[in-house]
Order: structure tokens, then sequence, then C-alpha cells
């Protein structure tokens, strides 16, 4: 590897050449800002009652309930197997 051609490489390139450094207080005194879109604050508001809201129906729960302890809850085998295939075949197993 010779030396003196990266030298003349640099000359070409002017690379030993130092550019103006800025001082630190006129680069801070620039403020960032975020802006949030109006889907953006949507997208939050329905996040944010999504969370909020629960997970169980209590409705329907307590609905369901009432049936299962007054002995008038009936589900039909049929319709249960296809569902319990229909959950198995969606799997992939």
């Amino acid at each position: 590897m010779r030396i003196d051609a990266y030298n003349q490489i640099a000359q070409i390139y002017k690379t030993n050449k130092t550019g103006k450094v800025t001082s630190a207080a006129s680069a801070s005194s620039a403020r960032d800002e975020v802006q949030i879109s109006s889907f953006g604050r949507d997208f939050q508001i329905a996040k944010q009652a999504v969370q909020e809201s629960s997970d169980i129906r209590t409705d329907k729960v307590a609905g369901l309930k009432a049936k299962v302890d007054a002995g008038n809850y009936h589900v039909d085998n049929g319709d249960f197997a296809s569902k319990l295939l229909e959950k198995y075949n969606a799997l992939g197993m």
C-alpha cells in the first residue's frame, strides 16, 4: 500500500479541511414538536375505551347463569359438535 497515493487522494477530496462547527447554544435553541393526526387521536380514544371496558359481558353471563340454575338451559349436541369441529379446524390441527 502506498501512503503517498492516499495523500494525493486526500488532497483531491480536501478531506484535511475541517468544516465550520456550530456552537452548542445555537443548536439547542431549536424546539422539537410532535403533531398527532386526528386519526391518531381517534385511535387513542378508541384504544382507551377498549382497555377500560370489561372482557366479560355481565348481562349475558347473568342470564345464562339464571337458566342453568333453573335447569332451563339446554345445548343441542349437534350444534356443540359442529362448533367444536369448527374451532379445531381453525387451529389447523
